[in-house]
């Protein structure tokens, strides 16, 4: 699986343009992303709830690659950080385009979120391996 692109709005994934946010399951599954669990909590996607990090994380995940978008906007809630550390997932915090390359580049199995924050910036990735790098 390679995400190929993301332009405002849109991330292109094995061919294929999505204009809403998506999770990549480890089975390759590419589904909507379900950012509601956050901002019941925090008003905006930009932090990551509790709830959105058990809806992200599978079984079998050792690695979580954040997308911060152009400006950083997204970050993990203290909740959402300790729940991570509990499963043994590492997190990694990285802009957009960097996330996405360290995505590509990795091998195993592959969680990818891709968020569209508010105010047309660039698609932030969020994205987790089955294999640490």
């Amino acid at each position: 699986m390679e995400i190929e692109s993301t332009t405002f709005g849109a991330i292109t994934i094995d061919g294929k343009t999505y204009e809403h946010d998506v999770v990549i399951r480890l089975s390759g599954e590419v589904v909507k992303r379900k950012k509601k669990l956050s901002k019941k909590y925090y008003g905006t996607s930009h932090v990551l709830s509790k709830d959105e990090a058990k809806f992200v994380f599978e079984n079998g995940c050792e690695q979580l690659i954040v997308g911060s978008g152009q400006m950083g906007n997204v970050r993990l809630s203290p909740e959402a950080e300790a729940y991570f550390a509990k499963k043994g997932c590492k997190v990694l915090l990285r802009p957009t385009r960097k996330a996405i390359h360290a995505f590509n580049k990795l091998r195993g199995k592959k969680i990818g979120l891709q968020q569209h924050p508010p105010g047309r910036e660039s698609p932030t990735a969020i994205v987790a391996t089955g294999q640490s790098s």
